[in-house]
């Protein structure tokens, strides 16, 4: 009887230690959910876009660097890399990438071969990186190290920019000075960066950058309405392209990065006066790829630095579309010809629409972690995800059909991996009037002679595949994906495994993921709650019809606590909003 009673006892202590255990997070479990923000343009998508199919950008990703960086490949207009020795800013051999197949402005036979983008060089490192390929050592070279070739030291702009050296652009392609063009290669040289913290010199570059942009932002002192700035002179200047007031988004994300690594207070101080002077603004002046990073920043400095930004006006000109000097300019709604197209980054006015796929790759980096540190805004990001990610196949040669392609006869030119830069509604070449939209045709000019024109497959929006290939992932559930956080949250402090999910159908829906061998307990962001413990391997979850929900994967036995309004695992901030009001 003594054992019995022994045994009774240990079963009795074991199964309090379990309630014990299981219950606690429900001190913290507030149960009312956060009120969701609508945006009208996303709510003006659909909630079941079709025809529905959603590529497998991870693998996409992995194809376009094994084909892209082989400079073995053979065919007519490969390899699309070469090398450049002539040196410019650093001493070392570096490399270009063509920015659109056959483009006659490059190669190692044109313009000396110093011709080539940071868009599509520092794009398709960056891509690559984020789907988990290591480009600092890949078969003996470091592509990453090359890099450092756009920071123009010799010119004295000490940035990173758009090629090795200002002038070449004239080369190019008789582009005036724009400022996006100057700006967001450092955006992208630090969203790189954010992998590679070892590599030599870089954190010189970086501080070098962030230096520049605070002086530019103090001289301007709240006045961005210029076409671009002298870095070197430290000064505004304009020309015949517009004012690129969004351009203080940029600086806003390189500053508050830069805080975040170096711990300057004075990157902290130009972050915030970037952001101000974009809010500063009456009008929308989207001009290109920068504006949501601005509502990211925002959405950032509200959760971490407790200031109260009311971005939703970013986020509104985003979507919208500007009325002002590149009109139209926003995110694509519509369906053409049994097309859904909505959820596309371009022009929503030329020719009936022109979206982007460089530009639709790209707001995703922003958009989605800012969800992290807003949470009100999860539906709306995850209808306008479901949409974009759908329309992105459109683009792809051997995804959407021939009669809706300017050049499907030249599309084995791609080798399955390049693909459209642009998707417009009406084409505005002759040759291909008679097509039917959606159509995939190029951007721009036509950079190769002859005619059909195969620059219209594009290398250099085809290499930033990977920032859709590092978010998305599938589920179950054909409509409901699975969109990581973290994965293009870049300088942030730890966190925990966080993700959203939107379910767009009209009923409730459970979804099945896996969550790995440990035993884990789910926090929801959304109804500030935990809905689960002790769960391993695969874990089920039910979403409400037209609901998200934002799981944080949080271990089971982290210790569960609150300050300031803030709800942590183990230190670690699992919910930034969490005792707000709503």
């Amino acid at each position: 009887m003594k054992m019995h009673r022994i045994n009774y006892l240990m079963v009795l202590l074991v199964w309090i230690g379990f309630y014990s255990c299981k219950t606690e997070p429900s001190k913290f479990s507030i149960e009312n959910p956060i009120d969701q923000m609508q945006l009208s343009r996303i709510d003006s998508m659909p909630n079941l876009p079709n025809p529905f199919k959603i590529m497998d950008f991870k693998n996409l990703a992995k194809g376009f660097d094994s084909l892209v960086f082989d400079d073995t490949q053979t065919g007519e207009y490969w390899p699309l890399i070469w090398k450049d020795d002539s040196r410019k800013n650093f001493n070392q051999e570096t490399f270009g990438i063509y920015t659109a197949m056959g483009d006659l402005r490059q190669g190692p036979d044109h313009n000396n071969g110093i011709f080539h983008e940071s868009l599509a060089t520092i794009g398709s490192v960056f891509g690559a990186t984020l789907v988990g390929i290591d480009k600092s050592n890949q078969n003996g070279k470091n592509y990453v190290s090359m890099l450092k070739n756009y920071f123009n030291s010799d010119t004295n702009w000490n940035i990173v920019m758009n090629n090795t050296c200002p002038e070449v652009a004239l080369l190019g392609g008789g582009y005036a000075r724009d400022w996006w063009y100057d700006v967001y290669p450092n955006v992208l040289f630090y969203g790189l960066a954010n992998f590679y913290p070892e590599e030599k010199d870089f954190s010189k570059i970086m501080r070098s950058v962030a230096d520049k942009f605070y002086e530019a932002d103090s001289v301007m002192a709240g006045n961005y309405a210029h076409s671009y700035f002298n870095y070197a002179k430290l000064e505004p200047e304009d020309n015949w392209i517009c004012k690129q007031e969004d351009a203080a988004a940029g600086h806003a994300y390189v500053l508050y990065s830069a805080y975040q690594k170096f711990h300057n207070p004075k990157y902290l101080k130009g972050a915030k006066s970037s952001l101000e002077a974009l809010l500063s603004q009456t009008d929308n002046r989207f001009y290109e790829i920068l504006m949501p990073f601005g509502a990211y920043v925002a959405a950032r400095l509200n959760a971490e630095e407790g200031t109260n930004y009311d971005y939703t006006k970013i986020l509104d000109w985003t979507f919208n579309g500007t009325p002002d000097c590149r009109e139209g300019w926003g995110v694509l709604v519509g369906n053409w010809n049994g097309y859904d197209i909505s959820g596309i980054v371009g022009s929503t006015v030329d020719h009936g629409g022109f979206g982007f796929l460089m530009n639709t790759y790209d707001a995703m980096w922003p958009l989605v972690p800012m969800v992290r540190y807003d949470q009100r805004y999860a539906s709306a990001i995850g209808k306008w995800m479901l949409n974009a990610s759908n329309a992105l196949k459109l683009f792809y040669p051997y995804e959407i059909a021939d009669e809706h392609q300017t050049i499907p006869e030249q599309k084995q030119y791609t080798k399955g991996v390049i693909a459209y830069e642009g998707l417009i509604k009406k084409a505005h070449f002759e040759a291909y009037e008679h097509l039917e939209a959606p159509i995939a045709i190029g951007d721009g000019p036509h950079w190769v002679k002859g005619n059909p024109d195969v620059s219209q497959f594009s290398v250099y929006g085809s290499g930033h595949v990977g920032i859709a290939g590092s978010i998305i992932s599938k589920t179950n559930v054909e409509n409901i994906l699975q969109l990581n956080l973290l994965a293009t949250d870049f300088y942030r402090d730890d966190a925990f495994p966080s993700f959203l999910y939107y379910n767009p159908n009209p009923e409730v829906k459970e979804v099945t993921i896996s969550v790995g061998e440990k035993h884990l307990k789910i926090y929801d962001a959304i109804k500030r709650s935990f809905i689960a413990e002790n769960v391993k391997n695969n874990f089920t979850f039910t979403i409400a019809k037209e609901q998200a929900s934002l799981l944080v994967m949080v271990s089971q036995d982290a210790i569960i606590s609150e300050k300031n309004g803030k709800l942590y695992a183990n230190g670690v901030i699992i919910d930034y909003r969490y005792s707000s009001a709503k």
